[in-house]
């Protein structure tokens, strides 16, 4: 399983409950990364794909509900009890720090290994960069 996830500085994700930032140039990105597989997500995030644009499959429970080959973007949900199932994670960072509650609970690397790094042109955020950590 692929594994999107957004943080802050601090790996922070959410705040009283809600996403510290968004950003649609990190949404077309991740389609990007995505390709031809199918990408699965709480319906908390529904609101960041826009109508008309391939939306995404909306699953309270997706993370138990996904296949090896498919992607999760992560924001309001706990990793731990999934690190086994995952192989590949991306780390979007707002290069920000924001309020935090909840943050990322799988340390990294950790088990995982740093392969690239690339900066992003945002549409809110001057500066995204993307990690992506593998098995």
């Amino acid at each position: 399983m692929t594994v999107f996830v957004c943080l802050d500085d601090r790996g922070g994700m959410l705040f009283n409950h809600r996403r510290q930032s968004r950003d649609r140039e990190q949404i077309a990105d991740m389609w990007r990364e995505v390709g031809t597989r199918r990408l699965l997500c709480a319906p908390y995030s529904q609101t960041l794909f826009a109508e008309g644009m391939r939306q995404p499959i909306f699953d309270e429970d997706f993370l138990s509900h996904a296949e090896a080959e498919d992607c999760c973007f992560v924001e309001n949900k706990l990793l731990s009890s999934y690190v086994s199932s995952i192989d590949t994670l991306y780390v979007y960072k707002w290069n920000r720090t924001y309020p935090r509650d909840t943050i990322l609970d799988i340390p990294l690397p950790g088990d995982f290994r740093l392969t690239e790094m690339v900066e992003l042109a945002g549409y809110s955020h001057e500066m995204i960069t993307r990690e992506r950590y593998e098995r």
